[in-house]
């Protein structure tokens, strides 16, 4: 399993720890003093250093945090503090504690809030070892594009990057909206703090709360252990909301507190909790007519839209696909550990030509799709998958890899553009009728269809907009 180094000067708790946590398959080691505990972190690595806050004289709870972090950043620290210490242990979380267990702790849940600990870890130094693995640096090395759009966006990025203003994304689904927020926070001086993506249309409802704001222990059925949020867990750095659009109006509330105060509740607590993260927020939606349609707090809007940035769909710039094709026929190979495909003149030519309703996840999918079952060493036109809608899309079948989110907005991306295009041929192309047909407002259609990219040769009948 993994290795712990349990810090407390009391013999007995010291003890008892090792106990329960070597049940559970660990390797412990224990320290009775924060010397002692600074000089084993300096002299072997550990996984997770579980350190009482207050320990008596000579360093504290707080140094053996900060030696910790300063000699391996990835080590996981989890802090046990006395009742009555919380305003400690939330400093303790701003300078880098995983998570904190308020005495006298519950077994269960002091294994658990270790188990989490140890599982972000990991997934934290997995995560790091693949950026590593295919040369990502940070920047904006994975936004691509050579127009003035894409220019455009490039020197916005600059000029916010240091600053800690709210930032609204906007873009279709694919465009690489995420990208954006992590240039903005790797490029500001909060990238060494956590950087925390949230797909807001991926929550449940009844959870959207505990998952950004956490909950305390009983706050509902199931709640077994106390939770940091995800605001919590981005104090410092930068919480990226993703397709907020999507989020229910009683949670846009608790966000606007967040923004306007800079303070929190955990769902079931009642103290007021200071968080400081930077906001960036993304969505494909129209949030001006869903504020209209009292969808999407007003108040709420104006404060995400102090800056905006606007991402081009792929369509409207071709010249960007054969680099975006090269970084991922790259990438490709070295996450599969294969000789790296080449890709024809005519099939990259026909790339260029494509709608990519997808945008450029869309062209990713195309791409290593190709690459994996051309026959040749060669990726030719007729090995590429092209059409309305991805081919797994239109098979309903998905990628291993995909996530749910990712899964879900691509079929809704291919029922929506098959469903828009049946009533649009049904109605010769006009907009008006088809509107009125399918319970739609029109501008809300004209809207969808820039979205979708839908094409006039895509129907028969008028441009979109003719009557």
């Amino acid at each position: 399993m993994a290795r712990l180094l349990v810090v407390e000067d009391e013999r007995a708790i010291q003890l008892a720890l090792s106990g329960l946590l070597r049940r559970d398959g660990h390797e412990v080691g224990l320290a009775g003093s924060g010397e002692e505990a600074i000089e084993r972190i300096h002299a072997e690595p550990w996984d997770l250093v579980l350190t009482d806050l207050s320990l008596g004289r000579g360093p504290s709870g707080m140094d053996v945090l900060r030696a910790a972090k300063t000699l391996r950043a990835e080590t996981a620290v989890v802090m046990i503090t006395a009742h009555g210490s919380e305003k400690h242990a939330v400093e303790a979380m701003k300078a880098g504690a995983e998570d904190y267990v308020p005495k006298p702790f519950d077994n269960d849940e002091l294994r658990l809030v270790v188990q989490r600990a140890l599982e972000r870890t990991r997934l934290s130094r997995e995560n790091r070892m693949l950026l590593e693995r295919i040369g990502r640096d940070v920047g904006f090395e994975n936004l691509i594009g050579s127009g003035p759009a894409m220019r455009k966006v490039f020197e916005t990025i600059q000029k916010l990057a240091e600053t800690d203003l709210t930032v609204l994304v906007r873009g279709e689904s694919g465009t690489g909206k995420e990208l954006v927020a992590q240039a903005l926070h790797h490029r500001s001086s909060r990238g060494a703090r956590p950087f925390v993506a949230v797909n807001c249309a991926a929550i449940s409802r009844d959870l959207v709360e505990s998952e950004l704001f956490g909950h305390e222990k009983g706050a509902f059925t199931g709640a077994d252990a106390r939770r940091i949020g995800r605001f919590e867990a981005a104090d410092g750095g930068t919480i990226f909301l993703d397709e907020i659009g999507d989020m229910p109006l009683e949670t846009q509330a608790k966000v606007l507190r967040v923004l306007q105060e800079r303070s929190l509740e955990r769902v079931g607590g009642a103290k007021a909790i200071e968080v400081n993260v930077r906001v960036v927020a993304a969505t494909h939606r129209d949030l001006e007519a869903e504020v209209r349609r009292d969808r999407f707090r007003e108040d709420l809007y104006y404060r995400l839209r102090v800056v905006e940035i606007a991402l081009p769909p792929l369509r409207q710039r071709p010249e960007d696909v054969a680099p975006l094709v090269e970084r991922f026929l790259d990438q490709l190979a070295v996450r599969l550990g294969r000789d790296r495909r080449r890709i024809g003149a005519a099939a990259l030519a026909r790339l260029a030509r494509h709608a990519w309703p997808g945008n450029v996840r869309e062209l990713r999918n195309v791409i290593e799709q190709a690459a994996v079952l051309a026959p040749g060493e060669q990726i030719e036109e007729a090995d590429l998958r092209l059409g309305e809608a991805s081919p797994a899309a239109e098979r309903g079948t998905f990628a291993p890899d995909e996530s749910f989110a990712e899964a879900k907005r691509r079929a809704t991306d291919t029922f929506e553009r098959t469903y828009l295009l049946r009533a649009l041929r049904a109605h010769g192309g006009n907009v008006s009728r088809t509107a009125e047909a399918i319970g739609m407002v029109r501008q809300s259609l004209q809207q969808k269809i820039r979205e979708l990219g839908l094409r006039t040769e895509d129907w028969s009948g008028g441009e979109p907009g003719e009557d």
